[in-house]
């Protein structure tokens, strides 16, 4: 194992390893919205024992399908001693309010912003609805938080149970075996929705879509959101498979696969795709790398992968200086002495006198006609120049996000 690789691995091991959640520090770059752990695209670890993946998955925080998806080469049940398992690095934050607690069900993962820890998220792997009880979408709260819950599974879920032979209780106590799990946070959304730990016996199946409609994370993960996120705490509920993102003037895509039932074809994506890229670059699609582009949304395998760099802004930019006039200095003529005449003569010099001021006050006229025109020629240059200099800024483009609208009205159990 390379050097680099092997500490970023153990950066990574002490942010997750007691911690839960993986914590990303926020870009310090207003608009960028890629966070990482290291520099590297992903990390990787050599594992010392036979493990299952899932057992891999679990220590740090990541579910089922995203390791797997990692890792399609490994059997998900059997990771011989020496085996190199590839953990993921970057991520780029769903386009979502930077505010409480965001869902995004296609890739399985919360990012949750702590009040406590301003310029923080943390990053959870959680389980989302089955095809047939979609988890709803849209902006909810948490409504109320409960420790050591009771399920009431409803009639539907009864009824399923049953026709599968696993007939359920009217009333499921608090422990070991009960699908919510040690703790639960109810949001504010009509059916009964909510965030909740899991049962021992599905404690893999995190980072799948197994529920009726809740969200289920590991039990060490819902305690240290049950802890961090009070009531009416912001939820945004959203589906983003593909994600853009930008990190130091260069722009990252991010594909995941689609949800079981949602499946699109590679011209669909590649559509979706280009809408986003020119969404995040004011409105003008750049010159891309589209066979990293095509690469990305072919593997689906959650990595964020550089697209195009941009040139940086530029700094403060000089204005334009109107260049002073300096008028030439006229010459002093120096005064000689006269030798004495007679009255006629000098009647005659009296008179040329007043002929050579009489042509000088007419010159300094026709110097000040000449001189202004210039300068107001240099003004209108200056002025030019000034707009010139302005064209280099590029134009903002305001887009509008439409929500999407919570498909809710039934009621479900977990």
């Amino acid at each position: 194992m390379k050097l680099r690789t092997l500490v970023c691995f153990l950066f990574l091991l002490a942010l997750t390893g007691n911690v839960s959640a993986t914590v990303y520090n926020l870009p310090e770059t207003k608009g960028d919205t890629v966070v990482a752990v290291s520099t590297d695209d992903t990390v990787s670890i050599k594992v010392d024992h036979d493990q299952t993946l899932l057992d891999v998955a679990r220590r740090f925080n990541l579910g089922q399908t995203e390791i797997v998806t990692l890792n399609p080469k490994l059997d998900r049940w059997l990771v011989k001693t020496g085996e190199v398992v590839r953990l993921p690095n970057r991520r780029i934050l769903p386009d979502s309010p930077h505010d409480g607690i965001t869902l995004n069900i296609a890739e399985y993962r919360m990012y949750f912003y702590p009040d406590s820890q301003p310029g923080t998220v943390r990053s959870y792997s959680h389980g989302v609805g089955r095809q047939d009880w979609q988890t709803p979408l849209g902006k909810t709260s948490i409504a109320k938080k409960v420790k050591d819950p009771a399920w009431y599974p409803p009639e539907s879920i009864r009824r399923e149970h049953a026709a599968n032979g696993d007939p359920l209780p009217a009333i499921v106590p608090p422990g070991p075996h009960n699908p919510l799990g040690a703790y639960a946070l109810y949001l504010n959304l009509k059916g009964d929705y909510r965030i909740h730990g899991t049962d021992i016996d599905k404690i893999f199946g995190i980072g799948m879509q197994i529920t009726h409609g809740c969200v289920r994370m590991y039990p060490e993960d819902i305690e240290a959101l049950y802890n961090g996120a009070p009531v009416g705490t912001p939820v945004y509920i959203v589906k983003q498979p593909i994600k853009v993102g930008w990190l130091n003037n260069t722009l990252y895509l991010e594909a995941h696969p689609d949800l079981e039932g949602e499946e699109k074809t590679l011209d669909q994506r590649y559509a979706a795709a280009l809408v986003l890229i020119q969404k995040a670059n004011k409105g003008e699609l750049p010159e891309f790398d589209q066979v990293a582009l095509n690469q990305a949304l072919k593997d689906l395998d959650g990595v964020p992968v550089p697209l195009y760099e941009r040139l940086p802004p530029l700094e403060d930019e000089m204005p334009a200086i109107e260049p002073e006039l300096i008028e030439e200095p006229v010459a002093k003529i120096k005064k000689s002495a006269v030798a004495p005449a007679t009255k006629k003569v000098k009647a005659a010099v009296d008179s040329k006198k007043k002929e050579l001021k009489t042509a000088k006050k007419s010159d300094k006229k026709e110097a000040k006609v000449a001189v202004s025109p210039s300068k107001k020629q240099t003004q209108v240059v200056a002025s030019k120049d000034k707009k010139t200099t302005s064209k280099v800024t590029t134009t903002k483009t305001k887009t509008k996000t439409k929500d999407q609208s919570s498909p809710s009205g039934y009621y479900h159990g977990s």
